[in-house]
């Protein structure tokens, strides 16, 4: 670190950076409580999805008990052909959005398969989507939980190191500078007696 200086335009330095200071922990503030607002949002959204998943695979066992039947093969019947994932900015944060899923029902002929089968493919169809949409979810929570920890530690550098050292500084500077001052006119008082004297 720099040794302080002590003169009057080093203290004119440090006012203005702490004004600036200032003037940026608000900012820094509001935004680190919109990053949280947001994370609790999604953290919510996350809730819910994996609440619908897990509806989803109760809705399964419950509904369609004949899935445990081995003689019917239903592998490969539903799977995920394409999605897009694109990017939101959010209080100057990039997030996650998914933006489409494409899943594919592969054909089947209804002679072959028991009719319970199109009620599994409608329920395998939304689970995919669901977990899909609950995995960007929850990439959406860690980028939030990175872009709170960051601010928060850009708002203690500025609450509790620059502010106070640009604080002590100035205190610090102000001293030195009162003390020169009387110092002098102690000094010209004494070389005014000095002179009446002689």
């Amino acid at each position: 670190m720099a040794r302080l200086q002590l003169s009057k335009s080093s203290l004119a330095r440090e006012m203005a950076q702490l004004r600036a200071y200032e003037r940026f922990l608000p900012s820094l503030d509001l935004k680190r409580q919109q990053l949280q607002a947001e994370k609790a949002k999604a953290i919510a959204i996350v809730t819910r999805m994996e609440a619908e998943v897990e509806a989803l695979a109760a809705q399964v066992g419950r509904d369609v008990p004949m899935l445990a039947n081995p003689g019917i093969e239903l592998k490969g019947l539903v799977h995920l052909t394409d999605y897009r994932v694109g990017t939101e900015n959010v209080v100057g944060t990039r997030l996650p959005v998914l933006e489409n899923v494409e899943v594919a029902v592969a054909p089947y002929s209804p002679m072959t398969k028991p009719h319970w089968v199109d009620d599994v493919s409608r329920l395998l169809h939304d689970m995919v989507e669901v977990r899909l949409r609950a995995k960007v979810a929850r990439q959406r929570v860690a980028a939030l939980s990175k872009a709170v920890d960051t601010i928060t530690q850009r708002v203690n550098l500025f609450d509790k190191v620059l502010i106070p050292n640009a604080r002590a500084n100035i205190k610090r500077i102000r001293v030195y500078l009162s003390d020169q001052d009387m110092a002098s006119v102690v000094r010209s008082k004494i070389a005014k007696r000095k002179r009446a004297a002689a």
